[in-house]
C-alpha cells in the first residue's frame, strides 16, 4: 500500500532539521579534542576546506538521491539501480548500529544537567563523579530511558509536528546558548593561549594525518553516509532550493563546530595552564576535565557548566532525533507500517540494543571485543568501518553508474547549480581516493599498526 509522503513545510524547516541533525556531540567534543590533537589552527583550516568541497558532494547526492526517489535509504537505492540495493541495506545498518551507544550518551548528557540544576557542580569535580556514575547498574539505564523518551516522543509526532517544530525551537537556542558559553569561556584569564593555537595556523604542525583526521570529523560531523540526508531529502520539497539548502546547513554545521572549539579549548587551556594534554578525547573531557573548568570560577561557573549541559542536550537530542527518524522511515518504507506503531518498535529496541553499551562501563566493563567495550565497538565499526564504506560506494554509484546528471537534473529542478564542476570532480575522482585513505587509516590504528 503506497503511504502518503510526510514533508517539511518548507526551506527553513528542511535547513534546521537537517542542520540539527549535523549538530550533535561530534561538534560539541569531538571537533574540539581533535583540533586541539592536530595542530589547532590548521586542522580548523583543512576541516573548513573539506567541508566545502568533499561534504558539499555527498551531502549533494545524498539530498537529491532522497527527494528524487521520495524514498528512505533501502528503498532510494534500489529504485535508480537494483544492482545497487545492497548499498541501501548497508546504510540502514548505520544508523541503527550508532543510535543506542549514542542515546546511552545522551542519557550520561541528561544526567549532569540535572545535576548542575540540582547544585551539585561541586561534586562533579571529582574525577570519581563520572566514572562511579557509568559503573552502576540502574541509575545510568534510567537516564538512558528517559533520554530515548524524549526522542521517542518528538519522533512520534511526525515530520512537521515533531521534527521540524522542535528543531524551529531548539536550534535558534542551540545557537544563542553556544555564543553565550563561548563568551564565557574566551574571557576566563588564561584563555588567549588556547585562542590563539586555535585560530591561528601554524604548518609546521601540518601532516598527512591531519587531512585525514578532518577528513574522519567531518564524515561523522555532516551525518553523511548514515541514509540521515537520503531520507530528510525524501521529505523536501521540489521546490526547495537544493544547493542553497545544503550550503546552509554546512555553513551552520561548520559554524557550530568553530564555535565549540572556542567553548572548550581555550576553557581547557586555562585551566590546565596551557597544557595540552588535558584535551582528551571524548567522555573524559566533556564529563571530567570542563566540570573543573567551570568550577575553577565559582557560582557563575557552576550556571555556565548548566548552560552548557542544557546545549549539549539539545545538540544530541536534535541528531538522536534524526537517527531515529531514519530509522523509522526504513522500516515504513520497507514493510509499510504506520508511523505511531513503527516509532514504539524502533523505541523498544533502541532501548534494548542500547544495554550493552550502557552496561558494558558497568557489570559488563569485563567483555571486551578487540579490546574495546561495547560502545566503543559500536562506536569503531559504524563510524570507521561502515560509513567510509557506504560513502566510497555511493561516490561509485553516483560517479560511474547513474552517473553525476542525474544528481545535477534533481538540483536543476529549483535552481542553478553553482558548483556543478566542482561536485563532479570531487564525486568521481577525489573523494573515492580520500575514503579509502581514511578506511585504511582507521583500521591500521584500530589494529596498533599506525597511529591515528
Amino acid at each position: 500500500m503506497q503511504q502518503t509522503r510526510n514533508s517539511f513545510t518548507g526551506k527553513v524547516g528542511f535547513v534546521l532539521a537537517a542542520a540539527g541533525s549535523a549538530v550533535g556531540l561530534g561538534n560539541i567534543w569531538r571537533f574540539p579534542y581533535l583540533a586541539a590533537k592536530y595542530g589547532g589552527g590548521v586542522f580548523l583550516l583543512v576541516y573548513i576546506v573539506l567541508v566545502i568541497t568533499f561534504g558539499f558532494a555527498l551531502m549533494v547526492a545524498e539530498v537529491a538521491i532522497g527527494r528524487r526517489t521520495g524514498l528512505s535509504a533501502v528503498g532510494a537505492y534500489r529504485a535508480l539501480d537494483k544492482r545497487f540495493s545492497f548499498l541501501g541495506y548497508l546504510t540502514s545498518l548505520v544508523p541503527i548500529i550508532v543510535l543506542p551507544y549514542y542515546c546511552v550518551i545522551g542519557g550520561w548528557v541528561t544526567k549532569f544537567l540535572f545535576s548542575y540544576a540540582a547544585g551539585q557542580g561541586a561534586q562533579m569535580v571529582q574525577d570519581s563523579f563520572f566514572n562511579n556514575f557509568i559503573a552502576q547498574p540502574v541509575e545510568p539505564v534510567l537516564w538512558l530511558c528517559l533520554f530515548v523518551g524524549a526522542t521517542a516522543l518528538i519522533v512520534f509526532l511526525g515530520v512537521e509536528s515533531g521534527i521540524e517544530k522542535a528543531s524551529r525551537f531548539m536550534m535558534p537556542v542551540l545557537v544563542v546558548l553556544s555564543v553565550a558559553v563561548s563568551v564565557y569561556s574566551v574571557t576566563r584569564p588564561g584563555a588567549l593561549a588556547g585562542i590563539k593555537y586555535y585560530l591561528i595556523p601554524d604548518f609546521s604542525r601540518f601532516s598527512p594525518v591531519t587531512v585525514l583526521a578532518a577528513m574522519g570529523q567531518m564524515f561523522y560531523s555532516m551525518s553523511l553516509a548514515m541514509g540521515i540526508m537520503v531520507t530528510y531529502g525524501s521529505y523536501m520539497k521540489k521546490d526547495t532550493d537544493l544547493e542553497k539548502s545544503v550550503s546552509q546547513i554546512e555553513l551552520f554545521d561548520t559554524g557550530m563546530a568553530f564555535v565549540a572549539g572556542l567553548m572548550i579549548v581555550p576553557a581547557v587551556f586555562a585551566f590546565s595552564n596551557g597544557d595540552e594534554s588535558a584535551l582528551n578525547a571524548g567522555a573524559s573531557l566533556m564529563f571530567i576535565t570542563l566540570p573543573k573548568v567551570f568550577a575553577d570560577a565559582g557560582t557563575l561557573g557552576y550556571i555556565a557548566g548548566g548552560v552548557f549541559f542544557l546545549l549539549v542536550l539539545f545538540a544530541a537530542l536534535t541528531s538522536s532525533v534524526s537517527l531515529m527518524e531514519t530509522v523509522v522511515s526504513i522500516f515504513r518504507d520497507k514493510f509499510g507500517w504506520g508511523r505511531k506503531g513503527t516509532c514504539l518498535l524502533v523505541t523498544a529496541g533502541c532501548l534494548l540494543l542500547a544495554l550493552p553499551s550502557s552496561l558494558g562501563h558497568g557489570v559488563w566493563s569485563g567483555v571486551t571485543i578487540f579490546g574495546m567495550n561495547f560502545r566503543e565497538f559500536f562506536d569503531f565499526i559504524s563510524n570507521n568501518v561502515i560509513m567510509p564504506v557506504v560513502a566510497f560506494v555511493t561516490c561509485i554509484f553516483v560517479g560511474y553508474f547513474i552517473k553525476p546528471k542525474l544528481v545535477e537534473d534533481e538540483v536543476l529542478i529549483s535552481s542553478a547549480f553553482r558548483r556543478r564542476r566542482m561536485f563532479e570532480v570531487v564525486i568521481k575522482y577525489i573523494a573515492p581516493v580520500f575514503i579509502v585513505l581514511i578506511l585504511v587509516s582507521s583500521l591500521l590504528d584500530a589494529l596498533g599498526i599506525m597511529t591515528i
